[in-house]
Parts: structure tokens; C-alpha cells; sequence
């Protein structure tokens, strides 16, 4: 039979299960935007911006069984989508990137796009293919499909020549896809080893990462086995729920809430799931690393790259937890009841004292942090969504939200890129409607990526986007003001958040203090849910800091030389002197 190549993508992303495509036509994709103009099953979404496209892409397959899918133009297309593509590359997330290409046939040179894209995105997907036969195109999808979901997952990307697209092609088969195995077997000895181990352990802990993000029911089951408290890393918040009386917090080190460092500064065996001591899951590396470490992931490149393990075991956490959860259990020996209840109790006093330590915090008449996540949380239901952005307010949503349902508290981390929240909370919101989406993005993002709302107004979703309005860049300009005593690039012009959001199609609502967090909560709610999107302006006041903040800059001066310390203390205090703050 003959088929052209934009009806062989058709075919491929129906039988992939794939929902959605995010991008914007160009010349050498509009055959396939046509082709799926007519699908039943996928629906093209135009976006304003590739960039944006790629991050709603990676926000698709957080929260959803099916993958997130670009079909970009070439070239500048796939430049723009790039920050996306390396979040989802370092996160470990699965994208599918379906790009055009330039005409393969006509011989001729320097084409419009022209460019080796397969070596440009090469250090940032598990694979690139270019098709040059029609033959190929199903085949190649589902390969690339398959790549992205296997082992540690991560972005893919497929260049398809414009010719191809328009012009028919044999073809041998229109096959149905397979997805093969995928799932790998694990050590069971190591499996054995673990066990033992943790439940010698006097002071046993877990720490958990994204990779350990539907093991919840196995993590809670091991921790009340071992009566021992949970941390999760910053992209992991949601891999444990909050309200569990053995969840600790976000870390474990110095940087960690109080409640999570606590619990920690004893432990003698550590279980790490799904989670590669990164920098910022330690702190800018402040972890001492006193115990022994049993290390669970499915990559093993991981294993002794930061802290030396005793015991690892490369395995899905989906498949080692409750193999480990059941050999704990076969092993038998005295549940420790007290231990869990006593960790329990000193976790839960720890909480409420930091709680009520943002509380007593003098906000000078702006919105108090612990007061508006706290209203927060109790205007939401547990299976809502709530989207983090870059910046101060990613690491107060860790420490002053609570989190209780898998997956749905997205916090893209490794990559770090600013701008995220809007167009990933568009897209969470796009496919699931019936429940409630809040992103909370700092002033700084908002204009990065803020008038991605258009498409949510376009496509009916009432999506809230709470912007921390503090006027400056914040996690930058609070490191700056101590060594440097002045803030460069990081002071925001007058921004008026009404006319951005406004001109995107979306409500406007102000948030100037503590007196107006319910209220305006309650307003937002009510406009979202007439498919409406909502920008609630706060006021937000950042004069207190995270502790992860204070954390990291402890540890990275400690860790400076003398000399270095001294030269940094000596340039701020003549600053000081010079120019009084």
C-alpha cells in the first residue's frame, strides 16, 4: 500500500495512546498537522511558543499514563523547545518530540532549517532518529516510544523530512504496536541483604525521590515496618503524602525543614529509593553521610556517585519495594511499635513549631507564606494539582505545603528552568478538567511563560496561577544582598500582572495581605470553575527565608577556604561602609 508519512504518524500516535500534540505548524509539518486535524483520538494543540510546548509536553507525562508529545518545525522549532527537552532529560521524565525535517529528495543545499539536528539533540534524549523511508515511520515511533519509557525514562525525539510527509510511500504493513517488556529482574540476594540490614537497624530512614513516586503504598508499608520516618527529595515531594505521621519533610541534611533534619541526625542505616543525592536533594552536597546506604534505582550509574552505598540494587522501585516490603515482613522479629510511635511524635511537634515560627513572622502588612499555604491547602481537595515554577517560591510550596496524593504536586528540579509552572499547569489542567489546577510561579517566571494562558482560555480551562509578586528575582537577589551588599539584574521593573493577564483572556484577582487570602482563594475557585483562567496577584512577602536556603549558604561557605572566606566578609563589610544598605 501507499501512505504518506503524515498519515503513518497518524496511525502511530493513535495506536500509541498518545492524546495530545504540542506545538505550532510550520512548512515542514503541516501535512501532519492536517492529517491529525482528522484523528479521533489525538488533538493538536498550537501553543505560543515551542518552549512552552515542550514543558506542557513533560507535565503531560508526570501526571498522566499517556506520553507527552511535541510536533515541532525544525530548527528554531527545536531550539526553543530545548529547556523542556533537558528538564524531561535530567528529571527522568518520557517525551516523545516529533520534529519536521528538511527535503530529502531534491538534492538541493542550504534549505530553510537546514541543520544536523540529530547531533544537537543528542546530549539530551535517550535517542534521535532521522526517517528516510516511508516504511520506517511506524516502526521507528514505536521504537522511540519504547526507548523513552524503558530503564530510566527520558525524551526521545524523531526528525521527519517534509517530503516524505506529503508525498505517499510503500509501505508493508499498518502494524498495531507492542510495547514489550518492560520490566527488568532485580537482585533477589541484594533484595535479602536490604532487609536484614534495615531491620538490624537502630535508627533506620527512608529518603525518596520521583523515581519512587508510585511506591507509596510500599514505602508506607516498609517505614511502619522499621517504625522509621520519610523524606522525599524536592522533585519527590509527592512520592510519600504529607499527612502520614512518619513523613518528615523535604531532606534530610541541613537544609532540610527541621522536622526532616531531626529525624535524620541519628540514622545509622539509610534506604535511598529512587533518588540520586543530587545537588539539590543534598543540599549543595551537605549531607555528612554517616550511615550506610542501601540504594534503590533503576539507573545504576547512580550508585556510589556521590555517597558510597553498601548495598545497592538496580531495579523499578515499582517492583523492588514490594519484593523488600514482603521479605521484611517474612523475616519476622519484633514490630517496633514505640520507635514508630515515638518518631511519629517528635516529627509532628517539629512540624508544628516551624509551622507557628512563620506564623509569629512580622509580613509588614504582605502575604505571610504559612498563611496563604495553609489556606491554601484547606481550600483544595486532596486530588487536586498544584505546579511549581524555579525560584523562592518552589522551596516554600516544599516546606509549607502539604502534598497527599501521588504525582500530584509537579516540581521540576535538575534542569531548573524558569518559567515552567504556567504552560505545565495549562496542560495538567487540559487533561484533567474536573479537577482543580494551581500553579504557583514567581513574578520573574510569570513573564518568562504567562501568556501561555491564552491557550488555556482558548481551550476553556480554569487553571490558577498564583504569581509571588515580590518585585525582584528572589532566590538570586537574596544571595546577593549579603556578600555583595547590592542586587545587579535582579530588581524587577514595575510589572502589571492585571494587563498581562487580562490580555491572555484570564480573571485578575489581588492578594495584598493575610486579610485577603481566603477570600480571594475562594473567588479564584469560583471563576476557574466556570473554565476561566485565573491569575491571583500576591503580595508576597520573602523577608523570611527557607531553610533550605539557609542551609545551602551555611554549607557553601563552610565549605570555602579561609582565604576565600575572608576576602567575601571583607568586600561586604567595605560595601556596607561605602554604601549603607
Amino acid at each position: 500500500m501507499k501512505k504518506t508519512a503524515a498519515e503513518l504518524v497518524r496511525h502511530a500516535l493513535e495506536q500509541l495512546g498518545v492524546r495530545h500534540t504540542f506545538g505550532i505548524p510550520g512548512v515542514h509539518n503541516t501535512e501532519t498537522y492536517d492529517a491529525l486535524a482528522g484523528s479521533a483520538t489525538v488533538r493538536p494543540i498550537r501553543v505560543t511558543h515551542e518552549g512552552n510546548a515542550a514543558f506542557m509536553a513533560d507535565a503531560v507525562s508526570r501526571t498522566n499514563e499517556h506520553l507527552g508529545t511535541l510536533l515541532i518545525v525544525p530548527a528554531a522549532g527545536t531550539a526553543l523547545a530545548m529547556a523542556g527537552i533537558g528538564e524531561a532529560f535530567l528529571d527522568g521524565i518520557p517525551m516523545l518530540v516529533i520534529s519536521g525535517g528538511t527535503h530529502g529528495s531534491h538534492g538541493f543545499k542550504y534549505q530553510l532549517h537546514e541543520i544536523d539536528q540529530l547531533a544537537w539533540v543528542k546530549p539530551v534524549t535517550k535517542g534521535a532518529w532521522r526517517i528516510t523511508r516511508h516504511r520506517d515511520v511506524v516502526p521507528t515511533l514505536y521504537e522511540a516510544w519504547r526507548t523513552a519509557k524503558r530503564g530510566e525514562p527520558g525524551p526521545v525525539f524523531v526528525e521527519i523530512p517534509v517530503d516524505l510527509q506529503m508525498i505517499p510511500g510503500e509501505v508493508d504493513e499498518l502494524p498495531a504496536f507492542d510495547p514489550g517488556p518492560q520490566t527488568e529482574a532485580f537482585d533477589d540476594g541484594a533484595i535479602e541483604a536490604a532487609a536484614r540490614l534495615l531491620l538490624q537497624a537502630r535508627r533506620p530512614g527512608l529518603f525518596v525521590g520521583w523515581g519512587a513516586v508510585d511506591c507509596g503504598a510500599s514505602i508506607a508499608t516498609i517505614a511502619e515496618r522499621l517504625g522509621a520516618p520519610v523524606a522525599t527529595t524536592l522533585q519527590g515531594l509527592s512520592a510519600f503524602p504529607g499527612n502520614h505521621p512518619l513523613h518528615a519533610g523535604m531532606g534530610i541534611g541541613p537544609a532540610a525543614v527541621p522536622a526532616a533534619e531531626q529525624a535524620f541526625a541519628d540514622c545509622d542505616v539509610l534506604l535511598a529509593v529512587g533518588n540520586r543525592f543530587g545537588e539539590i536533594a543534598t543540599g549543595s552536597y551537605g549531607l555528612r553521610g554517616g550511615w550506610r546506604l542501601v540504594h534503590v534505582d533503576i539507573n545504576p550509574a547512580v550508585f556510589n556517585a556521590n555517597y558510597p552505598a553498601e548495598i545497592t540494587i538496580a531495579g523499578d522501585a515499582r517492583r523492588v519495594l514490594p519484593a523488600l516490603a514482603a521479605r521484611l515482613q517474612a523475616l519476622g522479629g519484633d514490630a517496633p511499635a514505640v520507635r514508630g510511635a515515638e518518631v511519629a511524635q517528635r516529627i509532628a511537634a517539629a512540624k508544628q513549631a516551624y509551622h507557628d515560627e512563620w506564623l509569629r513572622h512580622d509580613s509588614r502588612g504582605r502575604v505571610n507564606p504559612a498563611r496563604f499555604f495553609q489556606a491554601l491547602r484547606a481550600a483544595l481537595p486532596d486530588e487536586a494539582w498544584v505546579v511549581t515554577d524555579d525560584g523562592n517560591h518552589t522551596f516554600l510550596t516544599a516546606e509549607l505545603f502539604e502534598s497527599r496524593r501521588a504525582r500530584h504536586l509537579v516540581s521540576p528540579t535538575d534542569f531548573n528552568c524558569m518559567g515552567y509552572g504556567v504552560p505545565a499547569a495549562v496542560a495538567i489542567q487540559l487533561t484533567h478538567r474536573e479537577q482543580p489546577v494551581v500553579a504557583i510561579v514567581g513574578d520573574g517566571a510569570f513573564l518568562m511563560t504567562g501568556i501561555e494562558l491564552s491557550t488555556a482560555a482558548e481551550h476553556g480551562l480554569g487553571v490558577v496561577v498564583c504569581v509571588f509578586n515580590d518585585g525582584e528575582l528572589a532566590q538570586i537577589s537574596q544571595a546577593q544582598q549579603l556578600p555583595y551588599n547590592r542586587k545587579a539584574c535582579t530588581v524587577l521593573p514595575e510589572i502589571r500582572i492585571e494587563g498581562i493577564a487580562r490580555a491572555s483572556g484570564a480573571r485578575y484577582l489581588r492578594m495584598e495581605s493575610d486579610a485577603d487570602i481566603e477570600r480571594v482563594l475562594q473567588a479564584a475557585r469560583s471563576e476557574a470553575a466556570q473554565g476561566v483562567p485565573v491569575v491571583v496577584d500576591v503580595h508576597v512577602d520573602y523577608t523570611k527565608q527557607t531553610r533550605f536556603t539557609q542551609g545551602i549558604i551555611k554549607t557553601n561557605l563552610a565549605r570555602m577556604s579561609v582565604g576565600n572566606k575572608l576576602r567575601l566578609v571583607a568586600r561586604a563589610a567595605w560595601r556596607r561602609v561605602v554604601t549603607p544598605a
